[in-house]
């Protein structure tokens, strides 16, 4: 259960549990209308199945592949859906001095998690330096800012330079960069 591959299956799982916090124990919209503006149109089980279907493909695509570019695609949705996000709740919790719905899983399962999905994509070669880790969070914080601001189309802008980072990094992997 230490490999990778094994350890991308638990995203769309803790995400579901993420979201069961957010939306049925508590609830994260109102919180977060009351401190940000409405900039959000689609349903909260719209979003959950956007995103879950999404990193489902892309671990698909992963256990097919099986390279730097399919496992850097899951680390950058992965930054940007479940670290970035804890972050986010952790902060925005302390700033406000009010508890955002979604803290105590971003704490308890996005931290951990994903803390052992990046450590194995450096045990086994994905991440080759903590500057791309570093350059995926970056990528991963400024999509989730965006999202935040603008909204949901943030995700189809997204979708459209996925392809091109793809095949650029199996490119710079194959030249040994």
């Amino acid at each position: 259960m230490r490999e990778f591959k094994n350890l991308i299956v638990l995203g769309p799982l803790i995400y579901a549990i993420h979201h069961f916090e957010e939306h049925i124990v508590f609830n994260f919209r109102e919180w977060r209308l009351s401190y940000f503006s409405d900039n959000n149109p689609i349903t909260t089980e719209e979003v959950l199945t956007r995103l879950i279907s999404l990193l489902l493909l892309f671990v698909f695509i992963h256990l097919i592949k099986k390279n730097r570019g399919s496992a850097h695609i899951i680390l950058f949705f992965l930054m940007t859906t479940q670290v970035v996000n804890a972050l986010f709740h952790i902060f925005f919790s302390f700033y406000f001095y009010d508890f955002s719905p979604g803290t105590i899983t971003a704490v308890l399962l996005y931290l951990p998690v994903n803390y052992l999905i990046i450590r194995a994509a450096f045990n086994e070669g994905f991440l080759k330096s903590f500057l791309e880790l570093c350059l995926l969070f970056a990528a991963g914080a400024s999509i989730f800012a965006l999202f935040e601001l603008i909204g949901p189309q943030v995700i189809a802008y997204s979708l459209i330079v996925m392809p091109l980072y793809y095949i650029v990094i199996n490119k710079m992997d194959k030249r040994g960069l």
